[in-house]
Formats: C-alpha cells, structure tokens, sequence
C-alpha cells in the first residue's frame, strides 16, 4: 500500500512537470497518480500494451495521468 501511495504521488509529480513544468502539491500528485493508474490501465488495455512491476506501475499512472490533466486543460 505505501509503495502505491509513493508510485502515486511520484506519477502525479511527473505528469504535472511533463504538462505544466511545476508539481500541483503532494495532494493532488497522489490524486493524479491514482485516477492515472486506472486510466492508465484502460487506456493501455485498449491499445493493447502489458507493463509489470513498479516501473510499468509508473509508466501507466504517469500515462494516464498525463491523459487526465490534457483532458482537464481542454475542458478548462
């Protein structure tokens, strides 16, 4: 549980300075690393891309995650 909360937030971190360049606060990293998990994991089961261990955690989390802040840039 620790390590997913970490991945999380770590996911968030790195999708919010891909997008923005600057991290939205510890809070909301974890928010977008977890909601970017599991629209990760869709969005990869989709395209049909398979990731294992914690380095594929991250990669989908921070995928997804990125996905969800250029969705919400867009609705804005």
């Amino acid at each position: 549980m620790i390590t997913g909360i970490i991945i999380g937030i770590l996911a968030g971190f790195i999708a919010s300075k891909l997008t923005s360049g600057q991290g939205k606060g510890c809070l909301v990293n974890l928010f977008l690393g977890i909601i970017g998990g599991g629209v990760g994991g869709w969005l990869f089961s989709l395209l049909g891309i398979t990731t294992s261990g914690r380095i594929g955690e991250l990669i989908t989390a921070t995928a997804g995650a990125v996905f969800v802040l250029w969705l919400w840039n867009k609705i804005k």
